[in-house]
């Protein structure tokens, strides 16, 4: 009879334990009981439950709270809010938490009384299923794609009906692709479906650029025999695949080389200007960079919430305050050495040493960082397998608006006429009464800020340093020799033309022995054509 009797006491409490496992979710009592308890399958309960009967911003909220972990329970026994839900980032004491079921909030004076409400990788799986199912009917375009998007690749019967439903439905062309899309891939995986469909539907999948195209294919050709149809369909479709991948590559490779072009063009245009005009050999040029880089920093310092606007103003300050710079080294250094090449790179390479120093006493030695404009963040996406920075992007254009601008005013103004003349035939031009003096201070002052001018542009790809200059200085001589002395389109041509070569060596060689081959290919050409690519005409190029 014991026996018995203990037989039926385990049954009791086995049946009250299920029966309490089994308990239904039907209020937001019950919803936070089961968060809090440890039954995986209540948890579920509860999702289903929340879905089904709360708005779509309540369960949004909670279920995405929950899965960022950003979900609390108010853990102190003796207090009135106890096991009360939170949503709160991160708990910190005298901030602020906001409560789960209504607009209420609560001041924490202890972060150690909010707990953490717990979430388990398959649970994050449910939870990301449902914010998908919610989404896919959202009234706004962008969240219905971003649904549809992380259901790309799903095996979930309900969520694909859900999708097939929406598709019947859906009038944006961009979420029907990406349904459409959806449906392709699970239709490819399916070994259940006759060979023309899974054929019509990989197909449909390859024409895509999104990396999961290429997951879905590899597996389905690993998952049939080889030789069949459908394997062949697959291949084809990788091959396709890569072909895209392969042409938008090299599409970013070129670009990056633009921009990096870009920037060597930048660094060596204000150079061409002094070394083809004055035959100056400029070491103190990388320094007049730094300046421009600088001058950017001190704007956004005097205008620290207009980030944007101080960018812009920092291109004609940092012209000139390079250019003020420039002008005081010539007329004080620079033109007692005029047919002394040696002495001027010794000289020039002093004054690079001195404002260095200079920068380092009033800046100190540390790197400083300049901020970049909201409008000059991010990229611009092409496609899923092409996207091109706002910066980069932003300095190209820079880059061919600066040598635009330095076209016109060497091509229309009394000053450019004067400094054509002065490149040309030094005597002639005093001859007919040029003030070649005056011409020398001016033309430096020029290079000088538009050296200036580039170092705006190169604060927003590097940080500003005391030593920045010099990472510039022997590219800007080398596109400038390479291009020919003194013209601005070889500085353009040949600007661009080293960071392309650059940019399509690195991948095989590495950055550093791409650098190196560079240096070793001017060095060739420069022994066929002294002169560069497009020669100064002229007497004085003659001389």
């Amino acid at each position: 009879m014991q026996m018995v009797s203990n037989l039926l006491k385990a049954v009791l409490l086995m049946w009250v334990f299920t029966a309490a496992s089994w308990a239904e979710v039907n209020d937001t009592a019950s919803f936070n009981a089961a968060l809090l308890g440890k039954n995986n399958s209540d948890k579920t309960q509860a999702i289903e439950w929340l879905v089904g009967t709360q708005s779509t911003d309540q369960a949004k909220t909670l279920l995405s709270a929950w899965l960022e972990g950003d979900l609390y329970y108010y853990g102190d026994r003796k207090s009135e809010h106890y096991q009360t839900f939170y949503v709160v980032e991160n708990p910190k004491t005298d901030s602020v938490a906001l409560a789960a079921w209504s607009d209420s909030t609560l001041a924490i004076e202890n972060s150690r009384d909010f707990k953490k409400v717990r979430v388990n990788n398959r649970l994050r799986g449910e939870i990301r299923a449902e914010l998908a199912s919610i989404g896919i009917n959202s009234e706004r375009q962008s969240e219905r794609y971003n649904a549809v998007s992380t259901l790309l690749g799903t095996t979930d019967d309900d969520l694909l009906a859900a999708l097939s439903k929406r598709l019947t439905i859906e009038n944006d062309s961009d979420v029907t692709e990406m349904i459409e899309l959806a449906l392709a891939i699970d239709a490819a995986k399916d070994s259940a479906l006759d060979e023309p469909s899974r054929i019509a539907a990989i197909e449909t999948v390859a024409d895509y650029k999104l990396p999961i195209v290429a997951q879905t294919l590899n597996q389905v050709a690993n998952d049939v025999e080889e030789n069949s149809p459908v394997y062949e369909a697959a291949n084809k479709g990788i091959a396709t695949y890569q072909q895209y991948q392969s042409l938008y590559t090299g599409i970013e490779t070129a670009f990056f080389g633009l921009s990096l072009g870009s920037v060597l063009v930048l660094a060596g245009i204000g150079l061409a200007i002094t070394f083809g005009v004055m035959g100056v050999i400029n070491m103190a040029h990388g320094e007049l960079i730094m300046i421009g880089a600088y001058t950017t920093y001190v704007m956004q310092l005097l205008l620290p919430n207009h980030v944007g606007v101080a960018l812009i103003l920092s291109i004609p300050m940092a012209f000139i305050v390079s250019g003020l710079v420039g002008v005081a080294i010539e007329r004080s250094v620079i033109r007692h050495l005029y047919g002394r090449p040696l002495e001027t790179l010794l000289a020039t390479f002093g004054i690079s040493l001195i404002l260095q120093q200079a920068v380092r006493s009033i800046f100190s030695p540390l790197n400083r960082s300049v901020s970049t404009p909201e409008w000059m963040s991010g990229a611009l996406q092409i496609n899923p397998m092409l996207s091109l920075t706002y910066n980069r992007l932003y300095i190209v254009l820079f880059c061919f608006l600066v040598f635009v601008g330095l076209l016109m005013v060497l091509k229309k103004t009394p000053l450019g006429l004067q400094v054509r003349a002065v490149s040309q035939n030094r005597a002639m031009a005093r001859a007919m009464g040029i003030r070649s003096e005056r011409v020398d201070a001016m033309t430096f002052g020029l290079g000088s800020g538009v050296a200036g001018i580039a170092g705006v542009a190169l604060s927003q790809l590097t940080n500003v340093g005391p030593n920045m200059g010099q990472a510039y200085i022997i590219d800007s001589f080398m596109v400038v020799v390479f291009g020919g002395v003194g013209n601005l389109w070889g500085t353009l041509v040949a600007g661009l033309s080293l960071g392309l070569f650059n940019k399509v060596l690195e991948p095989w060689t590495g950055a550093v022995l791409a650098k190196i081959l560079v240096l070793v290919f001017i060095i060739l050409f420069i022994q066929k054509r002294p002169r560069g690519l497009f020669p100064q005409r002229g007497r004085a190029a003659e001389g």
